[in-house]
């Protein structure tokens, strides 16, 4: 990867051993990795440094991990936010589904899984990026849908971008679907929470915000 092209990631974690080893090795597959050890300085260096993405602890000194994730939301719903934490209960996972996090890794972790999910954040990220967008035309034969330089195989759960393939979850192919056949037409977020999750509708969740981000 050139310099030029690397990819910016945040790290804000407490734990000195856990943060020099994702640094070290998020920098030796290319990307430019900067370490926050407390709430406050992870806010900041998010302000300032405008990272791609962000790896996030949940028990930080000064401000936790959930308060950081909420405050970044509520200004930019579009950054991907990794939480990779101890506390790997149901209960904490759901909570940071419903505060707006894209991914949950509990530690310990494996180095490959993390890596993985890193580069697919970022390819993610890479769909809605303003900078990198085509004129969108939009061509849909059988199985796939091709669209501003994007295609998508519903059969193999294979998206294709600029950035590089993407293996889509069950999940979001069926919100894919759903978005395609209702293209032009409004959609209610409860709508879209039953066909999505099978939630009832007075569910509470950021987590449809999240995905109607991602597919713009």
């Amino acid at each position: 990867m050139e310099t030029a092209q690397k990819k910016r990631i945040l790290v804000i974690e407490d734990e000195v051993h856990i943060a020099d080893g994702i640094g070290l090795n998020l920098s030796l597959q290319g990307y430019e990795a900067k370490i926050s050890a407390d709430g406050i300085d992870g806010l900041n260096q998010w302000r300032s440094w405008k990272p791609d993405l962000i790896i996030l602890d949940i028990m930080l000194p000064m401000i936790d991990g959930f308060s950081i994730l909420k405050t970044i939301r509520e200004q930019d719903e579009k950054i991907p936010i990794l939480i990779l934490s101890a506390r790997g209960d149901t209960k904490d996972k759901v909570k940071g589904l419903r505060y707006g996090v894209d991914d949950y890794l509990s530690k310990p972790f494996d180095l490959e899984e993390f890596l993985l999910r890193v580069e697919r954040l970022l390819r993610k990220k890479a769909w809605y990026d303003p900078d990198k967008r085509e004129p969108e035309t939009r061509v849909f034969e059988g199985n796939h849908y091709a669209f501003g330089g994007n295609q998508i195989d519903f059969i193999t759960f294979k998206a294709r971008c600029r950035a590089g393939d993407i293996i889509l979850t069950e999940q979001e192919i069926v919100l894919l679907k759903l978005f395609i056949a209702n293209a032009g037409k409004p959609l209610s977020r409860e709508m879209l929470l039953n066909s999505g999750w099978g939630y009832a509708k007075d569910t509470t969740t950021r987590t449809v915000d999240n995905f109607i981000v991602r597919f713009r």
